[in-house]
C-alpha cells in the first residue's frame, strides 16, 4: 500500500526542486526526505527523479507518477475536510482562481460573503488572466468566463452576460460608426486569448443572425480586459468588453455602446472543478452558494 506521506514528500520534492529546499519545507532532515524518496523508487520499481550535481528533474514514470499523486493528496485532503466538517462545519482551504477584472467585480465580494458563513474554512483567492491547471496548481475552483471549451474537468454554469462593442467620444469623434459595414472597417482593440476576436455571430434588429467579421487587422491586442478597457478609454480604437465592465464608464460618458440594437453571443460565468470522484463538500457548498448569489445579484 502506498504511504501519502512519502507522496507528499515526493510532490515537495518535485515543487521545491532539490532534496534540500523540500527538507527546510517539510521541516525535516535532507537524510529523512531522500530516504523515504528512494523508499518510495524501491516500491514502485522505477526511478521517480533524474538526479544531477545541478538539479533533480522527473522521468518519464516521475511525471506521470508527480500528477497521480498530486489527485491522490487532493483526494485524501477532501476526505479528511468532510469528515472535520460533520462535527465543525466546513474547515480546511479553499483555492480560488479568476481573471483580476471578474474576481474584484464579483468572486471576491461573494467569497467575504461566503468566509462569513464558514469562519474555520481558510480561503485563497488567486487573481490571474492564465488558465492555471487546477490539478497542478491545486485550486479547487477556478471561475471562467465566456464559452466553454472541451475540458477535463466538471463545469457548473453560474450565469450570464452581454458583451458589448464600445469606443470613446474622442474615437467617435473621428470615425462615425452607425452600421456593421462602418464597425468592421473601424480600429479595433482585441483581446490576444480569444481564438477568433475579430469574427462574431450577431443579432440584427430584425433577429437574424449574421457573421460579422473585421475587415482589418487588430490595431492593439492585449491580455486583459482591464487593459483593452483602458485602450478604449484613451480613444485607441473599439472593444468588444462584458457589459459587467463597461457600465461606469458608460454610465458617465468615458464611453459609448456602438449598434446598441445588435447583440453579440451572450457569454457564461461557469465554475470549474476538478472531475474527482470525490467532490468535497467545501467545494459544493461554495458552488451552490455562488448560483444563488448571482442570482440575486
Amino acid at each position: 500500500m502506498l504511504n501519502l506521506q512519502r507522496l507528499a514528500i515526493f510532490v515537495a520534492v518535485v515543487e521545491a526542486g532539490n532534496f534540500t529546499a523540500a527538507a527546510n519545507t517539510l521541516g525535516q532532515s535532507k537524510a529523512v526526505v531522500s530516504f523515504n524518496i528512494k523508499q518510495l523508487e524501491s516500491e514502485l520499481g522505477v526511478s521517480l527523479l533524474a538526479r544531477s550535481t545541478r538539479k533533480l528533474s522527473l522521468t518519464d514514470a516521475g511525471e506521470r507518477f508527480y500528477q497521480r499523486s498530486l489527485r491522490l493528496l487532493q483526494e485524501a485532503e477532501n476526505v479528511l475536510d468532510d469528515v472535520r466538517r460533520d462535527h465543525h462545519g466546513l474547515s480546511g482551504t479553499l483555492r480560488i482562481t479568476s481573471t483580476p477584472e471578474y474576481g474584484a467585480h464579483a468572486v471576491v465580494p461573494a467569497l467575504a460573503a461566503f468566509a462569513q458563513l464558514h469562519p474555520r474554512l481558510r480561503i485563497q483567492h488567486v487573481s490571474s488572466s492564465h488558465h492555471a491547471d487546477l490539478i497542478a496548481e491545486r485550486f479547487d475552483v477556478a471561475i471562467r468566463l465566456g464559452r466553454m471549451a472541451d475540458s477535463n474537468h466538471r463545469a457548473a454554469r453560474l450565469g450570464d452576460f452581454a458583451i458589448l462593442p464600445v469606443a470613446s467620444p474622442a474615437y467617435l469623434a473621428r470615425r462615425q460608426i452607425v452600421s456593421l459595414a462602418q464597425l468592421a472597417q473601424a480600429q479595433w482593440i482585441v483581446h490576444s486569448r480569444l481564438s477568433s476576436p475579430l469574427s462574431w455571430q450577431v443579432e440584427t434588429p430584425q433577429r437574424q443572425p449574421v457573421l460579422f467579421d473585421v475587415e482589418t487587422p487588430a490595431t492593439l491586442t492585449a491580455d486583459s480586459a482591464t487593459a483593452l478597457l483602458a485602450f478604449a478609454l484613451h480613444g485607441a480604437g473599439v472593444a468588444l468588453l462584458p457589459d459587467w465592465l463597461v457600465r461606469p464608464a458608460l454610465q458617465h460618458g468615458q464611453l459609448r455602446q456602438l449598434l446598441p440594437d445588435h447583440r453579440f453571443p451572450t457569454q457564461s460565468i461557469y465554475a470549474l472543478y476538478p472531475n474527482t470522484r470525490h467532490v468535497p463538500e467545501k467545494v459544493r457548498a461554495f458552488i451552490d452558494f455562488l448560483r444563488a448569489w448571482f442570482a440575486t445579484a
